[in-house]
């Protein structure tokens, strides 16, 4: 699956040169560059740590230069922790940190080819180009991936990094090793190009790892035959299969390779990037065929418009263009920002846009009772698929965008990926047949169970707070068996969605009144037997079995005894966490005691909120909840908490912990229990008012932010001397 012979849409490669929510009017430029911090830190989290974007990349990309706008006009806004002053991305936990040989910088984005220009005019002017001198520059596709670093000693590969926040990365070397168009050795043309023939020297190349559109294809097919969750595009495929724990994995995802910049190039006798990429070719590397070295703005102009008429074209997905100045010697003389390099900036495509009639906004119960109305409109083709609905997300979106059931409107895909509705075509008679159609409303009760909605003072959302839902089932019987709820080992959610599809479970209670062994052995779990046996016919239904079957109600009947802190947990009460569900439960003891609470009562709890005790009283206003909680007391659940026989003082009482990293003597769990025991928070994100980090081996990100927040960092012998002393250090 080599890219090596892959030919170029956009010329040969000779060897000579040829919608954030609406911003409130009143907010202040400080508050709203405090608010967009928090959006962008926490859509950088989601997608470069989690790779699972909450926000596309053309709403990103909005809020942040609203940002760099605000703290161009008010220089005073301007924070060390700004997200224009990093580098994006975030180091996973998960895999040993890398420190790159150089920063791995972000991109600036030119929005519109008119943002292109200014950039190229500012950059002529800056190196002096002339009519008989002008500035060349390289343009190259902006692969869709995940950025890497490859390392080679001696020209022989050593190690990958995937770019982390910039500065440190993951090794990912194992999983890297499996892909097949990465050399395992520079070939000779290449290194006999540096400095004494490769000896002793080390080059780190980067570029991106990205998954073939084919293979992004097949491997989603084979997850929806198995009954497990798609991946929404092709970049988060590649970096949820680059981050696998088994190399094994990795490989049989078809993951390739594009190489494109190195991190010093004095190593390497070449003098620009357009001979560099010769180079890496030279190399053994993948190097993108579709690159140009242009002379003048017009011949940039072209690469864009040509690159945008054919990218549905190409077998991997790209999302604009990357204009670099050549010359490596010019690129020294314009440095780099605090986040980006001068000397490069990266074109966004507009997405596609297309017209059609939406014929219904119909409500979609999440599995937290969120309503969220979602846009059904005639099928229409936008950037290569046919997208037939789109959310609206809530109803403040859809008065923002004013869009009515019948209204012709406009749809594209936002970041080439998820449809969305831009608003209604206010043109002629189009928009006088707009203003006759009423406006659309949320249901006043939910659609699934008829239970009364309601939307919590200050929140944009619309809920159903019952848990006899039958939209959130499924979702709210996985969360009841998960591991810090009630802990039923061997519930998957392949399995509770066959149990609630064939009628076995609807609410939690039925896990201990209605389930039986017998059904659940019996239950079919949607696949057939491939060949006959002696038991079985091809095309025969696998059921779980017996032995299966008995385990998991073993594991039910041991749940009874988990205690009320993991019943309230496990219940799924808005904003009741397990830290939440353990406060409540060492409070008022029992459920009956709790339910009986008043909501000034429960936010007296220290730890306790206005907002939890509310939802706390609004769960348990709603008789079918008490149904399923007297149901579960009569199924012998334990509905009390324990008193422990001799309560520790409580020295660490007013503390804040994090705890990072690999701890040898102790599990991360048993030793966040220990320091509650003490009075301690523990809590999972660091903050300014986090008082201590204990930072095991290969600590990440927490570890970072401490050492930038000026928490103090403790080890695990520290760690070992507050639970036996029950004393934290002093802090000066």
């Amino acid at each position: 699956m080599a890219n090596q012979t892959q030919m170029s849409l956009f010329g040969d490669f000779p060897g000579e040169e040829p919608v954030a929510e609406k911003q409130p009017q009143a907010k202040t430029p400080a508050l709203r560059a405090l608010e967009l911090r928090a959006l962008l830190d926490h859509a950088a989290y989601q997608y470069y740590a989690l790779d699972d974007p909450e926000m596309t990349d053309a709403e990103f990309d909005r809020l942040l230069q609203e940002l760099l706008a605000i703290e161009a006009e008010h220089p005073e806004l301007v924070t060390p922790d700004s997200y224009t002053q990093r580098v994006g991305g975030y180091v996973s936990e998960q895999f040993e940190p890398v420190t790159h040989a150089q920063r791995m910088y972000s991109m600036d984005d030119a929005m519109n080819l008119d943002e292109l220009d200014e950039w190229l005019a500012r950059t002529d002017e800056a190196l002096g180009a002339t009519d008989e001198r002008p500035v060349a520059y390289t343009c190259e596709l902006k692969i869709d991936g995940l950025g890497v670093a490859l390392t080679y000693r001696d020209g022989q590969f050593v190690r990958a990094a995937t770019r982390g926040d910039g500065t440190t990365g993951e090794n990912v070397t194992a999983n890297v090793r499996t892909v097949s168009d990465v050399p395992r050795a520079l070939a000779p043309a290449g290194l006999m190009r540096i400095a004494d023939e490769g000896l002793g020297q080390s080059v780190e190349v980067r570029g991106e790892v990205y998954m073939p559109k084919r293979s992004f294809v097949r491997l989603n097919e084979e997850r929806d035959g198995a009954g497990q969750p798609v991946f929404a595009n092709p970049r988060n495929a590649a970096a949820g299969s680059l981050r696998q724990k088994d190399p094994k994995i990795t490989a049989h995802r078809d993951l390739a390779t594009f190489i494109y910049a190195v991190a010093d190039e004095g190593p390497i006798s070449v003098t620009s990037q357009w001979e560099f990429l010769q180079w890496l070719r030279a190399c053994g590397f993948s190097v993108n065929p579709n690159a140009r070295r242009c002379t003048s703005a017009r011949e940039v102009h072209e690469f864009c418009e040509q690159a945008l008429a054919h990218r549905d074209e190409l077998d991997y997905d790209i999302d604009g263009v990357v204009v670099k100045v050549d010359s490596f010697a010019s690129q020294d003389a314009l440095g780099f920002t605090a986040r980006a390099p001068r000397w490069a900036i990266a074109y966004k495509f507009p997405p596609e846009e297309k017209r059609t009639v939406l014929r219904e906004i119909r409500i979609q119960v999440g599995r937290t009772g969120v309503l969220t109305p979602v846009a059904e409109f005639d099928p229409v083709v936008v950037a290569g698929s046919t997208i037939a609905r789109a959310t609206l997300h809530n109803i403040d979106e859809i008065r923002r965008k004013d869009v009515r059931e019948g209204d012709t409107i406009v749809v594209h895909k936002a970041g080439d990926v998820i449809p969305e509705v831009v608003g209604p075509v206010l043109e002629g008679d189009l928009a006088a047949e707009h203003a006759a159609r009423p406006e659309w409303n949320m249901p006043e009760r939910c659609p699934s169970c008829g239970s009364p909605v309601v939307r919590e003072e200050g929140e944009v959302a619309y809920r159903c707070v019952s848990i006899d839902c039958p939209a959130q089932a499924s979702e709210r019987l996985i969360h009841w068996g998960s591991r810090n709820a009630m802990d039923i080992d061997g519930l998957g959610d392949e399995l509770v969605g066959r149990m609630v599809e064939q009628g076995l479970l609807s609410d939690v209670a039925d896990f201990y009144d209605r389930l039986s062994e017998d059904a659940l052995a019996a239950l079919d779990t949607g696949r057939t037997y491939e060949t006959t046996n002696k038991d079985h016919a091809a095309g025969d239904a696998i059921v779980v079995g017996r032995t299966i079957a008995r385990k998991i109600m073993a594991q039910v009947e041991a749940s009874k005894e988990r205690g009320l802190a993991r019943v309230l947990f496990g219940l799924g009460i808005r904003h009741v966490g397990a830290n939440v569900g353990e406060v409540l439960a060492r409070r008022f003891g029992s459920i009956q005691a709790l339910t009986a609470a008043s909501a000034e009562e429960i936010a007296q709890v220290e730890g306790i909120g206005p907002k939890i005790a509310q939802s706390v009283v609004e769960f348990f206003a709603v008789p079918d909840n008490l149904k399923v909680v007297e149901r579960l007391r009569e199924a012998g659940v334990v509905l009390e908490e324990e008193e422990p026989a001799e309560v520790a003082p409580q020295t660490l009482a007013g503390l804040t912990f994090v705890l990072t990293g690999t701890l040898e003597r102790f599990k991360r769990k048993e030793a966040g229990d220990a320091l509650k025991a003490l009075g301690a928070k523990v809590s999972g994100s660091v903050s300014k008012k986090t008082n201590f980090v204990i930072a095991g081996a290969a600590a990440g990100s927490k570890l970072t932010k401490a050492e930038q927040l000026g928490v103090p960092v403790l080890d695990e012998a520290a760690l070992a001397r507050i639970l036996e002393t029950g004393e934290a250090p002093a802090v000066e």
